[in-house]
């Protein structure tokens, strides 16, 4: 059983911190929430992703160059440490049975509610703000596990086994959707009871479905296993047979012999 602690409050500020920094070398960084939902996506890949494929994938980082690396290697081990203590957290959770997501010991992925926050400014606040460029609740966590999922594409192939594939498809398509705005009217506060309305109730049963499709996708994999390469054996010829090496003589007295 893993015993890693949680990550805390403090934890989550410090790798934002350093994804701040990073982006000031290299702007494509994304936010701790992306990184969230496609660390979600290596967790449930039916291939375990060495670090060295998916930290340049992720992050731009590259040790070679100057841009998108990180400032020292204190800063880089503290990130990898960080990363490792929610990559076991969300393993162990994915892990146990629980039959309901306020379960304490469920999955529950560290997204922002930024429609909520903005509709807690002031109106004159909220008034300098696009609309348009503000995320849904969890299309940005969506966006990062399906960033994952299509790049690492051959390790997210459907099962062969018909029920599995129909099972895989599905659960796919439920994170998809969250990769969509919410165009519906927000009724309901995302994060809080007494908020201000910032997601609608659609959007929230969709956010609850896709959870629930983690939990299926490494649920698959893990009744499946890793994929098995096929071994290809070359046919061997019979001992009077031409040798397959082009010498013109007989296998028997060349290559077999």
């Amino acid at each position: 059983m893993n015993t890693t602690a949680g990550l805390q409050a403090e934890d989550f500020d410090t790798l934002d911190n350093i994804l701040d920094d990073l982006r000031e070398r290299f702007e494509e960084t994304p936010q701790w929430e992306f990184c969230e939902g496609f660390m979600a996506a290596l967790v449930c890949s039916r291939r375990p992703i060495p670090e060295a494929e998916w930290l340049p994938m992720l992050l731009g980082v590259d040790e070679g160059e100057e841009g998108g690396s990180f400032a020292d290697d204190a800063q880089r081990a503290q990130f990898l440490a960080l990363w490792q203590r929610r990559f076991d957290e969300i393993q162990q959770a994915l892990d146990t049975p629980v039959e309901a997501l306020d379960d304490d010991k469920a999955y529950a992925p560290e997204v922002m509610d930024v429609r909520g926050a903005i509709a807690s400014l002031p109106e004159e606040e909220r008034a300098e703000i696009d609309d348009n460029e503000i995320p849904a609740f969890a299309q940005v966590w969506a966006l990062g596990f399906m960033f994952a999922v299509e790049n690492w594409s051959d390790e997210w192939a459907a099962p062969k086994d018909k029920d599995a594939a129909k099972w895989h498809d599905l659960s796919l398509e439920a994170i998809v959707a969250l990769t969509e705005d919410d165009a519906d009217t927000p009724t309901l506060s995302a994060l809080s009871e007494d908020g201000p309305p910032s997601v609608s109730e659609n959007r929230l049963n969709a956010y609850g479905e896709a959870l629930w499709a983690v939990y299926d996708l490494r649920e698959i994999w893990r009744n499946i296993g890793p994929r098995v390469e096929q071994v290809i054996k070359e046919a061997t010829p019979g001992r009077n047979d031409p040798c397959s090496c082009g010498s013109g003589k007989k296998y028997k007295k060349c290559c077999g012999a």
